[in-house]
C-alpha cells in the first residue's frame, strides 16, 4: 500500500489469501481498498485491513467445484457493511439471476472477455 500511495495510484487490492493485518490508513479520501474473500472469516480480515469493495467468490460453479451460489452470497453480503461485488462463474445466463436478486455488482473476466471476441 506504502508503494500505491508513493505513486499516486488511487487504490489497491488484497487479495484474499494476504493476511496480513498491519496497513496504513489511506492519506486521500480518494484511495480505494479493494479485497476479495471467500467465507465470513476471510470477509472479518479484510475489514480489518479496511478494505471498502470486497469481491465475495466464487459465486456461481467453477473449474473447481466449489462455489457459494446465489444465497450463500447475499447472506454474506448482509454480514458486511462493505460494498460488495459478485465475482466467479458469471456468465449471461446467470446474470439475469443475478438481476432478479437485485445484485448489480458483479465482475468477470471470461465473460467480458468472451463478448469482444
Amino acid at each position: 500500500m506504502r508503494l500505491a500511495l508513493k505513486l499516486n495510484f488511487d487504490g489497491v487490492y488484497i487479495s484474499s489469501f494476504n493476511k496480513k493485518l498491519v496497513f496504513l490508513n489511506k492519506e486521500s479520501q480518494n484511495f480505494k481498498i479493494l479485497g476479495s474473500a471467500h467465507n465470513l472469516k476471510e470477509i472479518r480480515i479484510k475489514e480489518k485491513q479496511g478494505v471498502q469493495i470486497i469481491f465475495l467468490s466464487p459465486v456461481f460453479l467453477n473449474k473447481n467445484n466449489r462455489y457459494l451460489g446465489i444465497y450463500n452470497y447475499l447472506k454474506l453480503k448482509n454480514l458486511t457493511k462493505c460494498q460488495s461485488v459478485a465475482l466467479g462463474g458469471v456468465n449471461e445466463k446467470n446474470l439475469k439471476q443475478l438481476h432478479i436478486y437485485g445484485i448489480n455488482e458483479f465482475a468477470s473476466i471470461k465473460f467480458i472477455k468472451n463478448m469482444y471476441e
